[in-house]
């Protein structure tokens, strides 16, 4: 795909090939052209437009009419400072250097990092925090997973690990870089399960799927309707920071993302971005992309809209996720009108994704005991009973259709979240990290997290038990 969009010089052989002084010069400027009448001087502003002109003018842009040049260079030239700010923040919060499990990985073998990573004030213990209450931990300052920011607020939007980068480098971004470790993030490239097949196990065979491989890969496993949803799922469409324009956040132009992108494999690897449903643009939230496994079981979709259907999810995209829900700036970048017959193909192929075998579990999701271990089966125990998990989290899926609003401004000083969307806990050990932010870096941090936030008062045993159990997942 990266050499598709290259372009390649040609050797000037012809005499039309050569560049003139009238080619390279700067008359095409906009500053340059001659007023349409002489009246124009005695006119405010002399007829020019000196604020934002929609198509020329960049998003962004702190003066009038500044260039998209002007722009970039700021952006490059702020670019390690952003993220050395970064840096300093997650390590005032986490301990960045990674412990792995010996034992358990990931579907195609990537160790499955351990925690819980977040610092706690010195000479508190998570036993002494679990004994305060919401309104001591916010005036103390100590809740240890208040929300993940992005790395640059404004602009915000796409941005994607630097594995997936070497992959595709059309995917860099000039002005931020992703943040969090490759260790706490899913495995790359992610295995593929499809539940129309599930006898083929992993059908990845160790590949990103993209434009240039998804015929070979699944033309004989998939129907042509589901081959074509494939195709459209990863085919590049404009985006509000990758496309054609001058206010785009790549070097080069470019054609823009693929919804499997973010959803690689038809999972994810932590890519972020912003929520594209509040506003003002303080007011937005960091998003770590969910995957889309087992979507074919859920009744609602995106995590603040609630939309009922995946058919409305996979178009409603195009207007708020690529285009921060903007329409008009989607128009101006390349809007790409899909109809509801590709809609239903997209559909259908998202439908098809499965999740990671759980030979543990038995037909009704639950554990088949005479497989688990000991502390497997605690935790079992304690997820459907003391630790309240599968409130919002019952079996056979591990969610419950519904959102629900956990009210952490209770003990941190920050906006209230509200309603949110409980998400599968299904292969949950193969998509690190965790919360809609990313905030929760291991199972062990959301086991810490909701210890607090629901005051269970479980001890060291029952959270290594549950952390056991849901590994099984």
């Amino acid at each position: 795909m990266q050499e598709a969009q290259t372009q390649h010089p040609v050797p000037i052989s012809r005499p039309e090939q050569t560049k003139t002084d009238h080619d390279k010069s700067d008359i095409f400027e906009a500053n340059k052209a001659m007023p349409s009448s002489n009246a124009f001087k005695d006119q405010p502003d002399k007829g020019e437009i000196l604020g934002f002109d929609f198509y020329r003018d960049p998003l962004g842009a702190k003066k009038p009419m500044e260039s998209p040049m002007e722009i970039e260079k700021a952006d490059k030239a702020m670019k390690d400072e952003v993220m050395a700010q970064q840096r300093k923040l997650l390590e005032h919060r986490y301990i960045l250097t990674p412990k792995f499990d010996p034992e358990v990985k990931m579907s195609r073998g990537k160790p499955v990092p351990i925690g819980p990573t977040a610092r706690l004030p010195k000479g508190i213990t998570w036993e002494d925090l679990a004994k305060m209450s919401p309104e001591e931990i916010r005036k103390d300052g100590t809740f240890p997973y208040p929300s993940l920011p992005h790395p640059k607020q404004a602009p915000g939007g796409q941005v994607f690990p630097q594995v997936q980068i070497k992959m595709f480098p059309r995917l860099q971004r000039f002005d931020v870089d992703f943040d969090l470790p490759d260790a706490f993030l899913p495995e790359f490239p992610p295995a593929i399960f499809l539940q129309s097949r599930p006898e083929l196990g992993d059908v990845s065979r160790g590949e990103v799927v993209s434009i240039n491989n998804y015929y070979r890969l699944f033309k004989d496993i998939l129907t042509p309707v589901q081959l074509d949803g494939l195709r459209m799922l990863v085919t590049p469409f404009p985006q509000e920071e990758f496309n054609p324009t001058d206010d785009r956040k790549s070097e080069e132009p470019s054609l823009g993302v693929t919804c499997l992108d973010c959803h690689v494999n038809g999972h994810t690897t932590g890519q972020i971005h912003l929520n594209p449903d509040d506003r003002p643009e303080q007011r937005r939230m960091r998003l770590d992309t969910v995957s889309l496994r087992g979507l074919y079981n859920q009744q609602i979709h995106s995590s603040k809209r609630s939309l009922r259907s995946v058919e409305d999810f996979t178009e409603f995209e195009q207007r708020t996720a690529y285009f921060n829900g903007d329409e008009i700036h989607a128009f101006k970048k390349g809007a790409n009108i899909l109809n509801r017959v590709q809609v239903s193909h997209m559909a259908q192929m998202q439908n098809m994704f499965d999740f990671p075998p759980a030979p543990k579990l038995n037909v009704e999701g639950r554990l088949d005991r005479s497989k688990a271990t000991e502390a497997e089966i605690r935790g079992e125990d304690l997820f459907f009973g003391k630790a309240q998990c599968a409130v919002c989290h019952p079996a056979p899926i591990y969610m419950d259709q519904q959102m629900h609003d956990l009210k952490l401004e209770r003990f941190v000083n920050e906006a209230p979240l509200g309603p949110m969307k409980t998400f599968t806990l299904r292969g949950i050990k193969d998509s690190p990290p965790y919360m809609h932010d990313g905030r929760c870096f291991t199972l062990e941090d959301t086991v810490e997290f909701f210890n607090l936030i629901l005051e269970l008062k479980l001890n060291p045993q029952e959270k290594a038990d549950l952390v056991a159990f849901m590994r099984t997942l």
